[in-house]
């Protein structure tokens, strides 16, 4: 049987999911930026995704969360961040990065529930600093959304944006739940009861739970052998991965992946969507 294909985040945290399963001959992982891993497994060039939340609601088919691991926070998460020269609730405009769908979405739903304002979205490129429609922008914005390795690797001046807000954290203030950015998904048609990928899909969900529960057990080794590589102070990577993230699905994440999607519905910024979870069976 062909290969289960893999479609994932080359950050350094996703490391805690994903490293060590190259080793697996059952999987074929496929590097992306989280914004093209949706459509990617929308169009069926990838059966697992390690999709931004949101994807879930805005898929034009019907897609199960995979709860066998995910990128979240329950607090500060460091690398999800808005940048404003302004008070956030004098911001009009936000260029926001557009390597994420769910930390666009996040920063308009605490944006609007604490600072009472709808700022107008702008895609902006933040590893070329350019609108999408290609202008060139000479000078970093007023009002910035930053997520990734780049918050770190490539932080904007502190003087310019002395108005700085971590998103995780502010959500967690608002509603004592964690955050959920990221979590495996596929085509809920893939794991149907009469689906002829039914068993191999589930076999890879395994593999990636058992992964993931290996990779914690030896964070320190993952740190020290990629955090020089993604451009990260080993002593900053290391609290990041250890204290600040959170890669485990429980009840409070997948109360606050429904809460997330019902608050972003409300907006308009996404369709009201069911939450389906695909549980693996008992024994795998």
């Amino acid at each position: 049987m062909d290969r289960v294909r893999i479609g994932y985040v080359k950050y350094l945290n996703t490391l805690p999911l994903v490293e060590g399963l190259d080793a697996w001959d059952e999987v074929e992982l496929v590097p992306a930026v989280p914004s093209r891993l949706g459509e990617m497994l929308f169009a069926g060039e990838i059966d697992l995704s390690l999709s931004s939340v949101i994807d879930f609601a805005r898929s034009p088919m019907p897609l199960a969360y995979a709860p066998v691991g995910m990128i979240g926070c329950d607090g500060p998460t460091l690398t999800v961040r808005l940048f404003s020269a302004v008070p956030l609730e004098k911001v009009t405009a936000v260029h926001a990065d557009t390597d994420s769908h769910t930390s666009v979405a996040l920063s308009q739903v605490v944006l609007a529930s604490v600072y009472g304002v709808r700022p107008k979205m702008i895609d902006f490129d933040a590893r070329e600093r350019v609108e999408t429609a290609g202008s060139k922008i000479t000078e970093w914005p007023e009002t910035m959304l930053l997520i990734g390795d780049k918050v770190v690797t490539d932080c904007p001046p502190a003087v310019r944006y002395p108005y700085q807000l971590d998103l995780g954290e502010a959500w967690h203030a608002r509603t004592s739940l964690p955050f959920v950015y990221a979590m495996w998904m596929c085509r809920r048609e893939d794991v149907s009861p009469f689906s002829p990928r039914r068993a191999a899909i589930e076999g890879a969900m395994a593999v990636l739970d058992r992964q993931r529960r290996r990779n914690v057990m030896r964070l320190s080794w993952i740190i020290e052998q990629y955090s020089s590589q993604r451009r990260w102070p080993e002593d900053l990577a290391r609290r990041y991965v250890t204290e600040y993230l959170r890669y485990s699905v429980g009840q409070r994440e997948r109360v606050a992946v429904e809460k997330f999607l019902e608050a972003a519905a409300e907006l308009g910024l996404c369709p009201d969507a069911e939450v389906v979870f695909h549980e693996l069976p008992r024994g795998k």
